[in-house]
């Protein structure tokens, strides 16, 4: 099954699990219902955007649309770079490695994520009944990230924790593709109150 066969599926099941119609998803997430058609069918690819927004209409993380529920065997710890889902988004040229091996429980989740120069992407994580929280580690090139109305210029090395309750704005400004590794906590993991960030302590 390629990727976005599983999109399809995904989308598919976990609206049938919620009892949406194609109608309801389709106002619920902004996406139209004959895109939504088209992508439970496997005849489009769905662009990042387009998935952000299933995604949140259906109260799930985006990395729930490439879970794939179909193993019949145990899961495996460990997962060869070979064997590693990746996906590339028709639009921006973004793509999207799970480098976690798939089904193995664990407290958090990890993907690598090349982000091509001039790009850009937004996510609306307003509405989710649960604030997820993610880290973002720079490998290489630039990023700069908004999350409601905090804003980040990030440089290789640079390290963001964030909790996705906003709006979150990915975009590369530099001229060569920003590489970075991505850890999200799985949902209903136990952390921390978020501390109070000031004004002073971001990026200009």
């Amino acid at each position: 099954m390629t990727i976005d066969e599983l999109l399809s599926t995904r989308v598919r099941a976990l609206r049938k699990q919620r009892g949406y119609t194609l109608e309801v998803l389709a106002q619920r997430s902004g996406v139209s219902r004959s895109m939504i058609s088209l992508i439970e069918r496997g005849q489009t690819s769905a662009t990042a955007a387009v998935l952000g927004k299933l995604a949140q209409a259906l109260q799930v993380p985006l990395a729930a649309l490439f879970a794939d529920e179909r193993q019949t065997r145990a899961p495996q710890p460990l997962a060869r770079a070979d064997a590693q889902p990746c996906w590339r988004d028709p639009a921006t040229g973004y793509e999207r490695r799970q480098l976690s091996p798939v089904g193995f429980p664990a407290p958090f989740e990890m993907l690598e994520v090349v982000f091509p120069p001039g790009q850009r992407v937004a996510f609306d994580n307003g509405l989710r009944s649960q604030a997820l929280h993610q880290q973002l580690w720079l490998l290489q090139g630039e990023l700069q990230l908004t999350l409601g109305t905090l804003s980040w210029h990030l440089r290789a090395g640079d390290c963001l924790a964030m909790v996705l309750d906003q709006t979150l704005v990915f975009s590369n400004p530099g001229r060569e593709p920003a590489r970075y590794l991505l850890v999200l906590a799985a949902p209903g993991s136990s952390l921390p109150p978020l501390p109070v960030v000031f004004p002073g302590e971001m990026d200009d």
